[in-house]
């Protein structure tokens, strides 16, 4: 009689039930996960939820998400969610920089059952290692890897097994995908949010820009602000002040957006409430400095221009605070205003001088940005000082309004296709009678 050594059929039984428990196991985590992709919650809760579930499931001790960050080689794992399990009272563990560097060279998932004396690591110093097992799998989506999901500390002595590998690698295709619609999503808010950020930046530019430039008997002028972006950091303000007298200035203010367009309020405010107080015009450029100084980041500053046109008298009194020196012309003779003092914002202890000079007819005074002559060609020449004197040398004879029209013109020419790179701020003011 032939012996049988074909399983009995309860042991057949007990197998089948603990393939179909495990089945079970696994379609409730599953499940538990699908809910949590689908559901409206923020992304830090969903993965934390899955990391929850993984931790349950799997029976671990600890479990963590780490995203991969390419910008920074030094650190290129940052943890983004990490959970453990609420019963045992254990220090967070760190993924050692041994184990992402493994997983950064090899792509594939990790399972180590006796971390302290596994080969591919050197832990064999580390007495109180508090990592017995791991359990690594990369997050990756359309081959490349974006994160890992990681579990620590299986609880059952026989340690993680190929079926456990399984379950979180699907687990880890599932989650890579919830991040990066996540990282698309974040993208997209960011983008709406700058958006935002250039409009009111925009109009808080629009609305320090004066309305219209201001009509003086026996002067003509003129001035323009060209933003190389939507928001610029250059802007012009004239203010009358009594006695027949105008203020003006011409800015250039650090950084672009929103931060340079609050620096740029700030800064035309504080200069209309100096020259409203009547100050001299070095006291006004020094009180602004001290305002600028305290009120703004170490960061942040400003170059300005300011003077004020005593048209009674025909003459005009200013300082130049470490901006681009204006271009005085009076016929063939061409000088530079530069009387003044450092820019604004940097040193809360700078001094400033101011100068006083007439105006004669014929006479112009053209402040201008940076932008102007530092325009570049698609050979990368400057636009220059020396081309820029000498067209408005050239055409001195033109109104403000003509002049500048002219220099926009050559600038342009100059520049063929390529785009602005800076702001082009002008503003001229000539004595004509």
């Amino acid at each position: 009689m032939e012996k049988n050594n074909s399983p009995a059929p309860d042991v057949i039984l007990v197998a089948e039930n603990q393939k179909l428990k495990l089945a079970v196991e696994e379609l409730s985590i599953l499940n538990d996960v699908a809910t949590a992709i689908t559901s409206t919650q923020s992304l830090e809760k969903v993965i934390a939820l899955m990391v929850q579930r993984c931790i349950k499931h799997l029976k671990v001790e600890q479990g963590a998400v780490m995203i991969l960050d390419e910008q920074d080689s030094s650190k290129p794992f940052q943890t983004m969610i990490r959970k453990q399990d609420s019963a045992l009272e254990i220090l967070p563990y760190r993924f050692d920089s041994q184990l992402t560097g493994w997983m950064l060279k090899n792509k594939s998932p990790l399972m180590v059952n006796d971390l302290k004396n596994d080969k591919r690591f050197n832990f064999s110093g580390e007495m109180d290692l508090p990592v017995k097992t791991i359990l690594s799998v990369p997050m990756s989506l359309k081959g490349r890897m974006i994160g890992l999901l990681t579990v620590f500390n299986k609880k059952s002595e026989t340690g993680f097994s190929a079926d456990d590998q399984r379950l979180l690698s699907i687990i880890a295709a599932q989650s890579a995908h919830v991040l990066e619609n996540a990282r698309l999503n974040q993208k997209e808010q960011d983008l709406i949010k700058m958006e935002e950020e250039f409009r009111m930046a925009k109009e808080i530019q629009l609305n320090i820009l004066p309305k219209e430039i201001p009509a003086i008997d026996r002067y003509d002028i003129h001035a323009v602000n060209i933003s190389a972006r939507e928001v610029g950091g250059d802007y012009y303000d004239f203010i009358k002040l009594p006695g027949e007298k105008l203020a003006f200035c011409l800015g250039d203010i650090t950084g672009k957006g929103l931060p340079a367009a609050m620096l740029m309020a700030n800064l035309q405010a504080t200069l209309r409430g100096q020259a409203f107080t009547q100050n001299s015009v070095k006291d006004s450029i020094k009180n602004a400095n001290i305002l600028l100084f305290n009120s703004t980041a170490s960061n942040r500053f400003a170059t300005v221009f300011y003077g004020v046109l005593n048209y009674t008298n025909n003459s005009v009194t200013y300082c130049n605070a470490g901006h681009d020196a204006p271009i005085n012309i009076k016929g063939d003779q061409t000088t530079r205003l530069n009387e003044g003092g450092l820019l604004l914002g940097c040193f809360d202890f700078a001094e400033y001088e101011e100068a006083t000079k007439s105006i004669d007819v014929g006479e112009s005074i053209i402040i201008y940005s940076d932008g102007v002559t530092e325009a570049m060609n698609a050979i990368n020449q400057e636009f220059g000082e020396e081309k820029f004197i000498s067209i408005v040398k050239a055409n001195q004879d033109l109104s403000a309004k003509e002049l500048i029209d002219v220099i926009l013109k050559e600038i342009k020419a100059h520049s063929g296709d390529i785009a602005q790179s800076d702001d082009i701020t002008l503003l001229i003011i000539k004595r004509i009678v």
